[in-house]
């Protein structure tokens, strides 16, 4: 059988560039559940991957798609079955092994997730890697004892995906949050999702300072770098930051001063590996939770072919929420 992929290679001079093609089933990698894919997610490091940067991808040809969500086709794992729902995120596929971003995909079974059956496939690829994150982020500050009667909660890097999808849950919990956005245009966006105040990215701007008054009791932080080490100095005591991007870069000038005095606490969330039981839990809360009709507004839907424009834009943040790839259209 022959399906459609977006393909991207990298030239003698380096260059990479992305094509639309039809390949045969024997090119896919191994693995032992062959997935006729419905959606895919468009996430950063597709962008990365898409423009040959971050060193994502190990060779070449590449399909890229970090996330996706379709029904079995073919499987020699019994936990599977053909017409079966699942999703995919997180494994490296879409970096170290082809991914979402074609009308197949042959995958690890270890790597899936029966869908939950109160979410569609399109469903499961507007929440995807990003919905994933955003709900293990808030699972940790619960689980460090983050409380909504105990004060604000600040996200930063609200517009994007992650981000927003944490303004939409911790709102739906009863926490009071707080969105910091570079985007004043997104004001309104994220208020319908539940955000209590949007505030701009001036509020972690560099104070030069050890420790600054006490604002926020938690965050959920998706841009990292500088704007994270002034946002920990901002945290109340006992408060926790989990941290799970890096928008902004992977450093920042910082000391152990609100750790030793204020007793804070930094959580890195790492989607990517995390174990089966943690997955079909953070699936199957997020089925429950999540306000689809609401999130609507923030979904944008493409096909393969505005991808590698898409990349640019997705690097540059300026992508609002989710978008979503449709592989037939």
């Amino acid at each position: 059988m022959s399906f459609t992929a977006l393909v991207t290679d990298k030239g003698e001079d380096g260059k990479v560039a992305s094509r639309i093609a039809e390949l045969d089933d024997a090119q896919l990698p191994d693995g032992n559940v062959l997935i006729g894919i419905d959606w895919a997610g468009f996430n950063y490091k597709d962008g990365m991957a898409l423009a040959g940067i971050g060193g994502l991808v190990r060779a070449y040809p590449h399909i890229g798609g970090v996330d996706f969500a379709g029904r079995v086709i073919e499987s020699t794992d019994e936990r599977y079955h053909p017409g079966q729902a699942v999703v995919l995120t997180g494994w490296r596929v879409g970096e170290w092994h082809w991914g979402g971003f074609a009308t197949r995909a042959r995958v690890d079974a270890d790597w899936l997730v029966p869908l939950p059956k109160q979410l569609s496939t399109r469903h499961a690829m507007v929440l995807g890697t990003a919905g994933l994150t955003a709900m293990l982020a808030v699972n940790r500050l619960k689980s460090e004892g983050i409380k909504p009667s105990d004060g604000d909660i600040l996200v930063t890097g609200a517009g994007g995906g992650v981000g927003s999808m944490a303004v939409l849950l911790l709102a739906r919990l009863g926490y009071k949050v707080h969105a910091m956005t570079g985007r004043a245009e997104l004001a309104d966006d994220l208020k319908a999702l539940g955000a209590s105040e949007v505030v701009g990215r001036e509020v972690l701007t560099k104070s030069g300072k050890k420790l600054m008054a006490t604002r926020w009791v938690g965050a959920v932080d998706s841009v990292g770098g500088a704007p994270l080490g002034e946002l920990l100095k901002q945290i109340h005591g006992g408060g926790c930051v989990a941290a799970v991007g890096l928008a902004a870069g992977d450093a920042w000038d910082a000391s152990v001063i609100p750790f030793i005095l204020r007793g804070i606490t930094l959580a890195g969330i790492d989607s990517v590996m995390q174990p089966f039981e943690a997955r079909t839990a953070a699936w199957d809360r997020l089925s429950a939770l999540f306000g689809f009709g609401v999130y609507e507004r923030m979904v944008r839907e493409v096909g393969l072919a505005d991808l590698p424009e898409l990349s640019s834009e997705i690097l540059a943040g300026k992508i609002k929420g989710r978008v979503i790839v449709s592989p037939k259209s």
